[in-house]
C-alpha cells in the first residue's frame, strides 16, 4: 500500500510528485523543458527547500530561502522568528537507505534515495509554535550579541517526530545532516 499523502491539521505530508502534479493552494508549478519550477506566495507560506534533482528533472522553488537561513542582527532574527511561528512552513524531507560495505564501516557507505517528501508544518498551530518558541528562545539567549545561524531542521526535526507520534505513525530518523 502506497500513501502518496498523510495529512494531520498540523503536519501534511506529500509526495514530491503528487506536490507538482497537485499543489497545494497558494502554489504554482510551471513544467520546464529541464524539469519544474515552483512558485509559493511568501506572505503566506515559508518555503525552506533548496533547488533538487528528482527523476523528473530539475526542482527549483522560487521565493525559498533554502535549508540554511543565516541572521546578522536581532531585526533579521526576529523577522524570520514572525515567519516561523505564523506561516505555513514548507520542508523537503527524504526516506533514505544506507548501504554499509563489506567492512561494516559507515564512512563507507552509500546513502540512497528512496522517495522525497514535501513536509508542511503550520507554525500557527499551538503546539508547533509553543515547540519552535522553545528552541528559538534558547537559541537567541545563547548567542546574544553574535551573529547568528538557527538550525532550523532540527527544531522541525522534534516537530515533526512528535507530530508523527501523536498520530501512531512512526518515522525513523538516523541521522541528520
Amino acid at each position: 500500500m502506497t500513501i502518496n499523502k498523510v495529512s494531520y491539521s498540523r503536519l501534511t505530508v506529500t509526495e514530491v510528485e503528487e506536490f507538482l502534479k497537485n499543489p497545494p493552494a497558494g502554489f504554482s508549478v510551471e513544467t520546464l523543458g529541464s524539469g519544474y519550477r515552483v512558485r509559493s506566495d511568501p506572505e503566506k507560506s515559508l518555503v525552506l527547500i533548496d533547488d533538487f534533482n528528482s527523476c523528473r528533472g530539475r526542482i527549483v522553488f522560487e521565493n525559498s530561502l533554502g535549508r540554511k537561513v543565516e541572521m546578522h542582527n536581532l531585526w533579521e532574527y526576529t523577522s524570520m522568528r514572525k515567519s516561523l511561528l505564523s506561516k505555513r512552513i514548507y520542508l523537503l524531507m527524504s526516506a533514505c537507505k544506507e548501504d554499509f560495505s563489506a567492512t561494516n564501516k559507515k564512512a563507507n557507505s552509500v546513502t540512497t534515495v528512496l522517495k522525497q517528501f514535501v513536509v508542511s508544518i503550520d507554525g500557527n498551530d499551538p503546539f508547533v509554535k509553543w515547540q519552535m518558541e522553545k528552541g528559538l528562545d534558547w537559541t537567541i539567549s545563547s548567542v546574544a550579541g553574535e551573529s547568528y545561524r538557527v538550525d532550523v531542521s532540527r527544531t522541525f526535526l522534534s516537530v515533526v517526530y512528535v507530530t508523527f507520534m501523536q498520530s501512531n505513525v512512526f518515522l525513523l530518523i538516523e541521522k541528520w545532516p
